[in-house]
């Protein structure tokens, strides 16, 4: 586990605000998104900390999370969202198995 972040690739989260559930898939040490991007975010964490893409469950959104507003989901019931396949091999004992040759794209809106 790298020691700088909380959360590893495949894991469950909830939202801690948001109450939503999701699995990670990418992480930044530090928010990438666009100054224009974080001046729209209302709660406006802070940017110098871990940050994480996340699939939501329950549809095909993804979303870009600090980590301050994560928790572990300890519910251990599969995501169900559409890219599951595409970033993850199976799902294990409550957790996603990444898959090696798929990263998350930068280039995709956050």
């Amino acid at each position: 586990m790298d020691e700088k972040f909380r959360f590893e690739i495949g894991q469950l989260i909830e939202h801690q605000r948001y109450g939503y559930r999701g699995v990670v898939v990418s992480r930044d040490d530090q928010c990438r998104a666009s100054k224009q991007w974080y001046e729209s975010n209302l709660t406006r964490p802070e940017r110098l900390q871990p940050w994480y893409h996340v699939l939501v469950h329950g549809g095909d959104a993804s979303t870009y999370v600090a980590e301050e507003n994560m928790r572990e989901d300890a519910g251990g019931e599969q995501v169900v969202h559409p890219l599951a396949a595409t970033f993850f091999m199976y799902f294990h004992q409550g957790r996603y198995i990444p898959r090696e040759d798929v990263s998350f794209p930068s280039g995709l809106p956050i």
